[in-house]
């Protein structure tokens, strides 16, 4: 299971209600922030998860709505927060601006905190646990080097506790070893084998953040069977022209995806100031039911239903 929290779901410039792109993404003792707009380290502590363990940053593109709040957050780590290292992942062109953001202008020839690391990054799998992955994917935007990213959990086979009582399997590191694919033997020489006592195959889940984009169609085999999908919403059908003009989404075109991708969950984010939130919900609800519109320090799980 993934839980995603939203810090800001604004696009371009913060509303009264709403701050500018940023979300926490977490997995266990895993956390990884995706962008980092203007006033993000405020948001994250009125979200009342703090700073600890956030110490990688995904960026999806180099527009200063995603990578503003970077200057602020490191200029408070800085002074207050403590933490053993930051990495930064983006492309190329993200980076180059990062580091002017970071070295040029909030460290001015001093060292950082901690170990700082700008790692670049292309479409692949960028960072891996036992359990899960986060992938970068391309995304077509303004401007080079723009990304996306999939959270998935690995495939496992889930531990049949009632079978391994019937077979006289102890509790300890006999189970521990049979879910880790050993085989054991039983103190009366019995031989219990892993396809004894674990199930079929079964998927994890599946997150996708896409970030800003101008079009979808090269997004259907990223999305596909998502259980959850986060994609931005800047514009209505009725502005569609403008939406392609400055590479934007509306709602229409996320829902579309949603269905065409067979995804569970469409969450909308990204959201212009010119409209008013029920507004979105119902273009995107009159193809998806399943849609949302994420308010800033909303949580959603997304996890896999069997």
């Amino acid at each position: 299971m993934f839980e995603i929290l939203f810090l800001g779901t604004s696009a371009s410039a913060p509303s009264a209600k709403r701050g500018l792109s940023g979300q926490v993404v977490s997995h266990n003792e895993y956390r990884f922030l995706i962008d980092c707009g203007e006033g993000t380290q405020r948001q994250i502590l009125q979200s009342g998860i703090g700073f600890k363990r956030l110490t990688r940053i995904l960026l999806t593109h180099g527009h200063l709505d995603h990578i503003l709040g970077l200057g602020g957050l490191l200029s408070t780590l800085l002074r207050w927060e403590s933490i053993d290292e930051l990495t930064i992942f983006g492309g190329r062109s993200t980076l180059e601006r990062v580091r002017t953001l970071l070295y040029d202008v909030v460290l001015r020839g001093n060292q950082p905190p901690m170990p700082l690391m700008l790692k670049e990054i292309k479409p692949g799998i960028v960072f891996e646990a036992d359990d899960f992955t986060v992938t970068a994917f391309s995304v077509t935007h303004r401007g080079p080097d723009c990304l996306g990213y999939i959270f998935e959990e690995k495939a496992r086979r889930p531990f049949l506790s009632q079978k391994a009582d019937e077979l006289g399997v102890p509790f300890g590191p006999e189970r521990r070893d049979l879910v880790a694919g050993k085989e054991i033997t039983l103190p009366d020489g019995k031989i219990v084998t892993p396809d004894d006592v674990l199930g079929p195959w079964e998927k994890g889940s599946k997150l996708v953040v896409v970030g800003d984009a101008g079009r979808t169609d090269n997004l259907l085999e990223v999305c596909k069977d998502a259980d959850g999908l986060v994609i931005e919403s800047t514009y209505l059908d009725e502005e569609a022209d403008m939406a392609k003009q400055f590479s934007h989404l509306t709602a229409r075109m996320g829902a579309d995806l949603a269905i065409k991708a067979g995804v569970k969950k469409l969450i909308l984010t990204h959201i212009s100031r010119r409209y008013r939130e029920k507004d979105v919900i119902v273009e995107a609800q009159s193809i998806f039911p399943n849609a949302v519109v994420a308010r800033d320090f909303d949580t959603y799980q997304i996890k896999r239903e069997i």
